[in-house]
Formats: C-alpha cells, structure tokens, sequence
C-alpha cells in the first residue's frame, strides 16, 4: 500500500510539474528529456468535474471481472502485466505503460488477466460527478 501511495504521489508532483514547465516554457525545452504525455482527452461538456476517484487495480493470474458499467469517465493505466479489456464488445489488449479510456456509463464487458501466471496491475482514475459509484455491476441476462 505505501508503494501505491508513493506512485500516486510521484504521479501527482509529475503531473502538475510538467503542466507547469510547459505552461510557462512553451517554446523552449527545459529538460533533456520533456515529459511525455501519455493520454489527451477532451472531456465531454456533460461532466460535472466535480469528483476525481484514483484506484489501483489487481488482477491475479487468469482473473476476469465480470461485467459492469462505470458511470463516470475512466481512464486506465497499466503498470505491469497484459489485460484483455472488452469495452462495449470491443476486445483491446494492453500491456505494461498502456493507457485507455472509457465512455461513461458504457458496458465493460469484461477485463482478462492474460497470464496464467503473473498479476496484471492497473491505475484507474475517475471523473465524474460527485457522489456517483465508480461501478455498477450489469445484470445478468435471462
């Protein structure tokens, strides 16, 4: 947990020191290697931004979640291992480094461990309005 902890930290000071470097040293480099963005996503006007959830993800060897729906926007980022994500019946896999995104409140079919072996982690974050669950399980079909 006190690994987790730190990433989350680093990512966070990361973060806001890149966003500052690039804001006020837009045209000149100001290390020998810039920062590299890993994902852009224009948001949809319909979010409310009121809530950001951040959560770390295990998936143990050859685990598959079943299926649910997230009702804010998601995005992911693989730290190690390879999921198969099948994200409204599209089956994507994602390695180590890998970032994806999620629509809200569209159907995540389901997310495989592909090793049999080896755990699969994940950095997930949330933005959404407040209040709103981070999952909500899909009812099975009859």
């Amino acid at each position: 947990m006190k690994r987790f902890i730190l990433s989350i930290t680093l990512l966070a000071i990361f973060t806001f020191n890149s966003k500052a470097q690039h804001q006020t040293h837009a045209d000149e480099n100001v290390t020998t290697y810039p920062p590299k963005i890993l994902f852009n996503k224009q948001l949809p006007a319909s979010l409310q931004k009121d809530q950001v959830e951040v959560i770390f993800i295990r998936y143990a060897p050859g685990e598959i979640s079943k299926p649910h729906r997230h009702p804010m926007a998601t995005v992911g980022y693989v730290l190690d291992g390879e999921i198969e994500h099948t994200f409204e019946g599209v089956k994507t896999i994602y390695k180590k480094g890998d970032v994806f995104w999620e629509e809200p409140a569209g159907l995540h079919d389901q997310t495989r461990n592909i090793s049999k072996t080896k755990e699969a982690t994940l950095v997930v974050f949330f933005v959404g309005a407040k209040g709103s669950p981070i999952l909500v399980p899909e009812k099975a079909k009859k």
